[in-house]
């Protein structure tokens, strides 16, 4: 029984270690992760203010980040495996989404057609994503350190409230001056008849993800306000089931 009991104990020191090995591997990588994204939104945000304070115009300014802006953005996507794999406590849906409609966003609309480049929308979802992004990774960054400034933690719950409806006013404002040139161009779009016997109309597909936040905007926002009034105001919120 002794020999039994003392297999356990060990066995279960063994758990432990590894438990907080792999513990202490995620919150270093997690750690890195946000300090890395920090600095680069942080590098977007000078790169804008050195350009308007050079040029004294937006003109040219979406040309001059677009490849940091398509790097950093696109690597967001890590966020949607860390949800899935469970190493963040938040929903892969809502991750999902957030981060494919800014992918979408730079790839697929700002980058690709740039007769839009210009539009002061661009500029307006550009600036609301760079001060969105850095006070949110800073605010992990702290939090996952243990140190936690009051004024990350207030801007992080805060900021968003009119950062947010700025933000989906920019996208969408962008989105619909792309459209007649969408239309013009056929871009991306497939017609029949071809080989594949598939059509597909990009013109279409813009309304259709314009429409798309008419349902999708108000429960993001309204779980950004649960999340703040549960975290600055330590209020109990009871999410139901599906």
């Amino acid at each position: 029984m002794a020999s039994s009991e003392e297999d356990g104990t060990v066995e279960e020191k063994e758990n432990n270690n590894k438990k907080r090995t792999k513990s202490a591997l995620t919150t270093a990588w997690l750690t890195f992760y946000n300090i890395a994204m920090t600095a680069g939104w942080l590098v977007l945000a000078l790169a804008m203010m050195r350009f308007y304070i050079k040029k004294g115009t937006h003109k040219g300014l979406y040309r001059s980040i677009a490849r940091t802006l398509k790097f950093f953005q696109t690597f967001a996507l890590v966020e949607v495996g860390h949800c899935a794999i469970g190493i963040v406590r938040t929903s892969v849906i809502v991750t999902g989404v957030q981060v494919c409609s800014r992918i979408f966003m730079v790839w697929f609309v700002a980058s690709s057609i740039r007769q839009i480049q210009n539009e002061e929308s661009v500029i307006l979802f550009l600036v609301v994503w760079t001060v969105t992004e850095i006070t949110r990774y800073s605010y992990y960054t702290f939090k996952l350190l243990n140190h936690l400034p009051y004024f990350i933690k207030w801007a992080r719950y805060n900021f968003f409230i009119v950062l947010y409806p700025l933000g989906v006013v920019g996208e969408l404002l962008s989105i619909y001056a792309a459209l007649p040139f969408v239309r013009r161009s056929g871009m991306f779009s497939m017609r029949l008849p071809n080989k594949y016997n598939v059509s597909f109309d990009y013109y279409y597909c813009l309304i259709i993800v314009m429409l798309s936040y008419i349902p999708l905007f108000p429960q993001l926002y309204f779980h950004m306000l649960r999340q703040r009034r549960r975290v600055l105001h330590g209020e109990v919120i009871v999410e139901k089931d599906d």
